[in-house]
Formats: C-alpha cells, structure tokens, sequence
C-alpha cells in the first residue's frame, strides 16, 4: 500500500488497531467517516468525536462527510426488521463504500479500504462482495484490510482500554418503527 488512499471507519472502536498499525507502517492515507446509518444523530456524533480524536493521536488526517441519514432510510426502506448480516447491511455497506470511492476519485486518492468488517458482528464476505460492486462501478480499487487475525483483535482490545474508547453496543442503525 504505498498508494495514497482513505480508510473508511465505521467506528473508533472498529478501525483504531488498523489505524494504529497503518500509521506505524508509515502508509500514506486518511481516515473517512461516512456513516448515514448511525442513529440518532446524537450517536453519530460521539461516534465521529472518538474517530476523530483517535486520528489526533495517530496524527492521521480525518474526513468527515455529510451525514445524509435520509437517503440512508430511504434506500433501507422495508428492510428494519431483517436481521444483523441480512439484505439492509448489504446496501449500507455498499451505499457507504460507493460514495468514499467517489470522494476517493474526486480528492486524488488512490484506493478506498474500511474496517467495516471487522467487528465480529458483521460478515467481512458481505462488506468485500458490496466493495467489489462498488468498485466495478466507480473504477476505484478496493483494498481489503484484516482487522481481525494476526494480532489485530488483541491490539483493538488493549487500544479501545488505552485510549478509553466509547465502545458502543450496537451497529449504527436503529430500525426504524
């Protein structure tokens, strides 16, 4: 990875061990924060505090994008009562890796990664397949990052203690009823 390219974070808590190990590495990127899913705003913006404030520490330029909730629950429209891992996360994540890949084009960025898949919760086949449709259809490469093996688990563990993360206990999405 020696490309300029972003990283997209769901969550601090998510991307602070990649973040941690790509600044070490001295890889040449930034952090985006594209997450119209997070409800209620109030959420969405302690979530971007923290992923900003773990970038300061890194010394890693951070992104914030609008924050379009909806057309998030628009696109979702039918889906609130499917499942974690079902067809709504499928058009989150694609929904989210197109538009970075867009801002990625348009700022002179190389690549998109995200650290979407890393939590235990989410299904890392999922993010890559929409990543790979995303991709096709803007002709910006995606970068797969691990941010569960190798260590990388362990490390997020200790950061998220060290750094005293807000660790959330949902996704972002609250269906909506």
């Amino acid at each position: 990875m020696s490309e300029r390219f972003l990283l997209l974070s769901c969550c601090a808590p998510c991307s602070c061990a990649v973040i941690s190990k790509l600044a070490a590495e001295g890889a040449d990127f930034a952090v985006v924060f594209y997450n119209p899913n997070i409800r209620p705003s109030e959420e969405y913006e302690r979530r971007c505090a923290e992923n900003a404030r773990v970038c300061k520490e890194y010394g890693v330029p951070f992104i914030e994008l609008e924050y379009d909730n909806e057309r998030w629950c628009g696109l979702t429209k039918g889906l609130e009562d499917l499942p974690e891992r079902g067809a709504r996360c499928s058009i989150c994540f694609y929904m989210r890796l197109k538009r970075v890949m867009e801002y990625a084009k348009e700022n002179g960025f190389s690549a998109v990664a995200s650290v979407l898949g890393v939590s235990r919760y989410k299904n890392l086949a999922q993010v890559n397949e929409a990543a790979a449709k995303a991709s096709a259809e803007t002709k910006v490469p995606y970068w797969e990052v691990e941010g569960r093996k190798g260590g990388m688990q362990e490390l997020r563990n200790r950061l998220i203690k060290e750094l005293e993360l807000y660790n959330q206990d949902y996704c972002g999405c609250k269906p909506r009823r």
